[in-house]
C-alpha cells in the first residue's frame, strides 16, 4: 500500500482552464485534482486533456498531491484520459481519481489499464495511485469491496451532488443541513463510506460544499466529517483552503502523542529494545496498528507545520 498522504484540503481544478491551473501552483492546498470529468464540456475534453499533461510537466506543484479526476466507465472518454495523461505525465502524477465507481471490477479495470500505460512508457508500475468516488446508491453497497479492489487504491471519496440524485435525497444545499431533517442526512453515508475505507487502510475524503463564499458554512460542514475521522475534503474554491486545512489537521496533543507513538514503537522492535512486536508507553499498549494510525496522524501534523513539545525516552532496564 502507498504511504498514506496529507490530504485535508483537494482543490478542484478545471482542465480546460489554463488561467485556473497555473494559478494552482502557487496554493496551500494538500492537494490538487485537475478534472477531466465534471468540470469540462465534452467538446473540451481532448484540450483538457493536453491542458493538464502540460500543466503536469511544467513543475512548479511543491509537495502538492497531484491528481487528475477522469471520467467515468460508462462514458466514452476514460480510457483515452488514462492512455494521454498517464502516457504524457506519469511521472509527475501521483494518482488518478475515478468517479461515479459502482463496484470493484471498475477499480480493477483502470488498474490493468494504469499497469498497461506505465510498462509501454517504461514508468514504475503500480506506483500511481488510484481515489475512488462514492457517488451512487451500488457504490455506497460496495464501498468495502471497492476499497479493497486493488493495492493502489489509496482514497475513498464521497460525491454529494450525484449521490443525491441516485438516492432521491432532498436538500437545499449540498453539505447544508436540511431544515427538516433533525441531524445530517448524510452522517450514515459518511460512516459508511470511513468504515470501509479504515476497514481497508486507505484514507476517506469528504466530498464539495458548493456555496463555494460560505466559508463559516463550509467549515460547520467539514467538521461534521473531520469529527468522524476523515481526511480532508474537496474545496473547490481558494477560500475554503484555509479552512479545511486548520479543521482537519490534528491538535498539538495528538500530533505529540503520535511522534510518541512512532518513537516507542521504532526503539521496540529495533534490537535495543528486544525485537519486540508491541510495547508500552504509559498505560496504552501500542503495536502495529498503533504505528499506523500514529503515521496519519504525524503526517498531518507535519504538514500542518506543527513541531513537536515532547520528545521520547526509552524505558530503562
Amino acid at each position: 500500500m502507498a504511504e498514506l498522504r496529507s490530504r485535508r484540503s483537494n482543490l478542484a481544478v478545471p482542465g480546460s482552464n489554463t488561467r485556473f491551473l497555473e494559478k494552482a501552483k502557487g496554493l496551500p492546498a494538500d492537494q490538487v485534482f485537475l478534472d477531466l470529468e465534471d468540470a469540462c464540456a465534452p467538446l473540451a475534453k481532448p484540450g483538457a486533456r493536453k491542458n493538464v499533461v502540460a500543466a503536469l510537466n511544467e513543475g512548479g506543484w511543491g509537495s502538492t498531491v497531484r491528481t487528475v479526476r477522469v471520467n467515468d466507465w460508462t462514458t466514452a472518454w476514460t480510457h483515452t484520459d488514462v492512455i494521454e495523461v498517464v502516457g504524457g505525465a506519469g511521472a509527475e502524477l501521483d494518482c488518478l481519481v475515478l468517479p461515479k465507481v459502482a463496484d470493484a471490477a471498475q477499480v480493477q479495470a483502470l488498474d490493468l489499464l494504469l499497469t498497461q500505460v506505465e510498462k509501454a512508457h517504461g514508468l514504475e508500475v503500480g506506483r500511481i495511485g488510484i481515489e475512488a468516488q462514492i457517488e451512487t446508491a451500488q457504490g455506497l453497497l460496495n464501498a468495502g469491496a471497492i476499497a479493497s479492489a486493488s493495492p493502489r487504491v489509496e482514497t475513498l471519496v464521497f460525491g454529494p451532488a450525484d449521490f443525491m440524485a441516485s438516492t432521491g435525497m432532498r436538500s437545499l444545499a449540498v453539505g447544508a443541513l436540511h431544515p427538516d431533517y433533525p441531524g445530517d442526512p448524510f452522517h450514515h453515508v459518511l460512516v459508511q463510506i470511513l468504515v470501509a475505507a479504515r476497514a481497508h487502510g486507505v484514507q476517506a475524503i469528504d466530498g464539495p460544499f458548493l456555496q463555494v463564499r460560505d466559508v463559516p458554512a463550509f467549515t460547520e460542514a467539514a467538521r461534521r466529517s473531520a469529527v468522524l475521522g476523515f481526511d480532508g475534503k474537496w474545496v473547490l474554491h481558494p477560500g475554503q483552503i484555509d479552512a479545511a486545512n486548520e479543521v482537519y489537521a490534528p491538535s498539538q496533543e495528538d500530533y505529540d502523542h503520535a511522534e510518541l507513538i512512532l518513537d516507542a514503537y521504532d526503539w521496540a522492535t529495533s534490537a535495543a529494545g528486544g525485537a519486540k512486536g508491541s510495547a508500552m508507553l504509559g498505560d496504552e499498549m501500542i503495536d502495529e496498528a498503533s504505528r499506523k494510525m500514529a503515521l496519519v496522524i504525524a503526517g498531518k501534523g507535519r504538514a500542518a507545520g506543527l513541531s513537536r513539545t515532547s520528545s521520547y525516552t526509552p524505558p530503562e532496564g
